[in-house]
């Protein structure tokens, strides 16, 4: 695993455009709050600049990119919203039909099957439905192509949920793979599972923040998708990385507020330096640890 890039270096465009736009899916992935959106959104706008084709599609989320890039609202339809970036937030109900349409064919004879009550509660008993019909529509658009033969989409980048509904979305595939009898279901999940296991294909981008609880998460998400997934990591992101203004840690600090203290003009600034120094050095440690 490479060091981890972090969101605010001014590296960090370059080091991201080094490899990970030569893959055709990314998922982005991490606990809530991490600003998984944000990358993606980041990822996205690279992208596009570069001349490649994107989609950004969300998993059900509560919709923010829009605002965050200022286009229309992004809903459970594939739309256009920038240039060369389609997006869709994409709802489990509009899945699973877009998912009986491609079985069925017919819209006729979907309409027949999929609108009777007892098909219904038969799909939505099936563990992990919801989360396949989202996963599997994302790789579909990995492997769509245009009536020329050309891929649609250069890059589909999955916002996925956050870490233990995405882990769950992720697994789907290989739960699938194990269990569904001989048909296009699993034969659906099995390339969808090829897909994600390439490296030079599909790659995971973990969202974290250098703080006690999202680096304990972080070490275990990766070791799941890597060990027990068998995904590829393409890369640790850490969002909110303080710029170091006490690069000596915070037991000097300490030692000169104790001095600056003394003057109650100066009190309130030797807490806040004191503050920040104890954050800086936590931020240190966690660095290292995700490293």
């Amino acid at each position: 695993m490479s060091l981890p890039a972090r969101a605010g270096d001014s590296n960090y465009r370059s080091r991201m455009a080094s490899d990970l736009l030569d893959r055709r899916f990314l998922a982005v992935i991490g606990k809530g709050g991490t600003g998984k959106t944000t990358i993606s959104a980041s990822i996205a706008v690279h992208a596009a600049s570069q001349g490649k084709r994107v989609l950004v599609a969300m998993a059900q989320a509560r919709e923010r990119m829009s605002a965050m890039l200022e286009t229309v609202v992004i809903g459970s339809e594939v739309t256009n919203i920038l240039p060369n970036i389609d997006a869709v937030n994409m709802d489990p109900d509009v899945c699973l039909e877009e998912y009986g349409l491609m079985i069925l064919k017919v819209r006729a004879l979907y309409k027949a099957v999929m609108d009777n009550r007892m098909v219904k509660g038969f799909l939505r008993a099936v563990p992990g439905m919801d989360a396949w019909s989202m996963l599997g529509k994302a790789l579909f658009h990995v492997k769509e192509k245009t009536d020329d033969g050309r891929y649609r989409y250069d890059l589909v980048i999955l916002d996925a949920p956050a870490t233990g509904h995405g882990l769950q979305m992720l697994r789907v595939p290989r739960v699938i793979t194990d269990v569904a009898p001989a048909g296009l279901l699993r034969r659906e999940a099995e390339e969808g599972l090829q897909i994600m296991r390439d490296p030079k294909l599909s790659g995971m981008v973990v969202a974290t923040l250098a703080e006690e609880m999202p680096t304990a998460e972080t070490e275990e998400l990766v070791a799941t998708l890597q060990n027990d997934l068998k995904l590829p990591l393409a890369r640790l992101v850490i969002n909110n990385v303080l710029t170091p203004l006490f690069p000596g840690g915070s037991a000097l600090v300490e030692r000169g507020a104790t001095v600056l203290s003394r003057s109650p003009v100066l009190e309130g600034v030797a807490r806040a330096a004191v503050t920040r120094a104890r954050r800086e050095e936590l931020q240190r440690r966690m660095i290292e640890r995700l490293a």
